[in-house]
């Protein structure tokens, strides 16, 4: 077993794939993400932040249930959501979650309406979620996970507020942020978004 008390479909499509020992960060993320715990995650680049995020989403939410999406994965670029969603096609062929991705170029209007069919997981850049959901109405109430990826650099491109808009919009819901560095800007975003956030640090640079 990859993790020990892991979803054993998806620790099925990590053994077809290769994944035999989880890295530092997968071993010290699982049971406090699991949790439901809010956190800070600092890990060096290249330490195998993508795939620990698709690990822990495939585990909480196992399979498709209903239509609003349960999970909100936050990065920085359109190469970045491409990533992870290459990464959960690989890991995510026995869960069969519904994972929907979206950036600038993608158009609006096919997102709304791909949307609104029913999805578990949606993986986009701060720009083109906020325009979502400004506009489209969707019930974020579903939400389990909001993960945000690279927070540093997501914070350096200005982009605090939409942060702390979408997550507003569910005071609620299990916050997950992971970053190369802790700086101010972080720890007082943290504070005013989580209550009573856990700070984890590895420094293991494996890439998956």
């Amino acid at each position: 077993m990859f993790l020990k008390k892991i979803n054993p479909q998806l620790d099925q499509a990590l053994t077809e794939n290769g994944f035999i020992e989880p890295s530092e960060l997968q071993q010290e993320t699982f049971s406090p993400i699991k949790s439901g715990t809010n956190l800070i995650i600092q890990s060096p680049e290249k330490s195998g932040k993508s795939t620990t995020i698709a690990i822990n989403t495939i585990h909480r939410l196992d399979k498709p249930f209903e239509q609003s999406p349960r999970a909100l994965i936050i990065v920085q670029s359109k190469e970045k959501v491409l990533e992870m969603v290459s990464i959960f096609e690989t890991l995510n062929h026995h869960n069969k979650l519904r994972v929907y991705h979206t950036y600038e170029q993608t158009d609006i209007d096919n997102d709304k309406n791909l949307i609104s069919v029913g999805i578990d997981v949606l993986i986009g850049t701060p720009k083109k979620l906020h325009e979502l959901f400004s506009g489209a109405g969707f019930d974020i109430n579903r939400l389990k996970l909001f993960i945000v990826d690279d927070l540093d650099i997501i914070l350096k491109n200005r982009h605090e507020q939409i942060i702390s808009r979408l997550v507003n919009a569910n005071e609620k819901v299990q916050k997950v942020f992971f970053t190369s560095v802790i700086t101010e800007k972080i720890e007082l975003l943290a504070d005013s978004l989580m209550l009573d956030p856990t700070f984890l640090e590895t420094d293991e640079e494996e890439e998956f």
